[in-house]
C-alpha cells in the first residue's frame, strides 16, 4: 500500500500469518468455507450475547475441524464430510476431462516419471481419484505420496518427516530412505529427489510440480527445494461459472484459450483486480497502477500460472 491504505496491524504482524495466535490467513478457495463459518459464529454470538465485541472461538473451529478431518475421520466416519462425500461422490466432484488423462498418458509414454503428492491421506485420496480420473488411476503415476502433511514435506529434514508404508491405509514403520516407486504416505522432499536420481540416472532432474496452493504447494516446492513450479490459479480463468465446457477442437481457437474466457482483467465488482491495485495519486495526478502482493508472490514463486490443466492439457 501506499501508507494510507496499509492494514493497522501490519508492522506487528509481519511473521509466519499462520503461526499467528491473532490472525489466521485464509490464503485459498479450501479455506474459504472457514472464513464464512467463522463470520456466522460471530454473527451468532454478537446476536445471542447483545454485541459481544470480542471473541475466543478459534480454538472451538480448530477443534470441530480436528473432528471432521483426522486422518482416521474417513475411516470412522466421522463428523459430516467425509461420510457424506462417500454417499455422494458425484454430486461434489467433476470427473476429470478426457484431454487431462490423454496428457498424463502422454507424458508416462514419453518416459516422464509422474508423481501425485497429497496431503489427503491415502483412503480419501483413493476416493476422490477414482471418481475422477477412474479405477486405474494409479496406473498413471509411479509415485503417489498421500498424508504429505505439506508445505512440511518440502521445508523438514528426512529425519522429522521420514516417508512410512501403507498397509490397508493405516502407515508402518518409517523408512531409512526411498529405494523404488510405489505408494507412500508423509515423507520428505529430499529423500523422494534421491529416488528421482536413481530413477533418472541424471545428478540434477527437473522436477516439474503443479499445485494451486501458494502456501502448501509453490512457495516451498520453489523455495526448499528449487522446483520448476505450475500455479493453478482459478482467478486467469474470468469466467466464473465453474464447471469448464469442453474445448472446441484446437483449430477453432488458440490452445491456451480458456472456455468462454472473459478478458483477464474481469474484475470483481467487490474486490477489484486480484493482480492489479490502483493507488491515488497526490493532488492533482493521476491514480497509478501496482501489482498487489498475491501477484508478486505468484510472480515469485511459480514459473507460470495457469487457469487450469485443461488450459493445457
Amino acid at each position: 500500500g501506499d501508507g494510507r491504505k496499509e492494514w493497522k496491524h501490519f508492522i506487528s504482524d509481519t511473521g509466519m500469518a499462520s503461526r499467528s495466535g491473532k490472525y489466521y490467513f485464509y490464503d485459498n478457495y479450501f479455506d474459504l468455507p472457514g472464513a464464512l463459518l467463522c463470520a456466522r459464529v460471530v454473527d451468532s454470538l454478537t446476536k445471542q450475547n447483545n454485541g459481544q465485541k470480542t471473541f475466543d472461538f478459534w480454538k472451538d473451529v480448530v477443534a470441530a475441524i480436528q473432528h471432521n478431518y483426522k486422518v482416521s475421520a474417513f475411516k470412522e466416519n466421522c463428523g459430516i464430510y467425509f461420510p457424506e462425500v462417500k454417499r455422494d461422490p458425484g454430486r461434489y466432484l467433476y470427473s476429470c476431462p478426457e484431454s487431462v488423462k490423454k496428457w498424463l498418458q502422454q507424458l508416462k509414454n514419453a518416459g516422464k516419471i509422474l508423481l501425485l503428492i497429497t496431503s489427503s491421506h491415502s483412503d480419501y485420496c483413493r476416493l476422490l481419484c477414482e471418481h475422477i480420473l477412474g479405477n486405474d488411476f494409479a496406473d498413471l503415476f509411479d509415485i503417489v505420496i498421500t498424508n504429505a502433511l505439506k508445505p512440511g514435506f518440502f521445508s523438514h529434514s528426512p529425519s522429522q518427516r521420514p516417508f512410512r508404508t501403507l498397509e490397508n491405509d493405516e502407515e508402518q514403520e518409517a523408512l531409512p530412505s526411498l529405494d523404488k516407486p510405489g505408494w507412500y504416505s508423509q515423507g520428505n522432499a529430499a529423500h523422494l529427489y534421491e529416488l528421482l536420481k536413481k530413477m533418472t540416472g541424471k545428478p540434477e532432474p527437473k522436477v516439474v510440480y503443479f499445485g494451486d496452493s501458494m502456501h502448501s504447494d509453490i512457495f516451498p516446492a520453489r523455495h526448499y527445494s528449487n522446483w520448476e513450479t505450475v500455479l493453478i490459479l482459478e482467478e486467469l480463468r474470468g469466467d466464473r461459472d465453474g464447471k469448464p465446457e469442453e474445448s472446441e477442437p484446437l483449430e477453432k481457437k488458440g490452445k491456451y484459450e480458456g472456455p468462454k474466457a472473459k478478458p483477464l482483467y474481469t474484475l470483481s465488482k467487490t474486490w477489484g483486480s486480484f493482480f492489479i491495485d490502483s493507488v491515488s495519486g497526490l493532488e492533482n495526478t493521476e491514480d497509478s497502477l501496482v501489482y498487489t502482493w498475491s501477484c508478486k508472490r505468484i510472480s515469485t514463486y511459480s514459473t507460470i500460472a495457469i487457469p487450469s490443466i485443461e488450459a493445457i492439457a
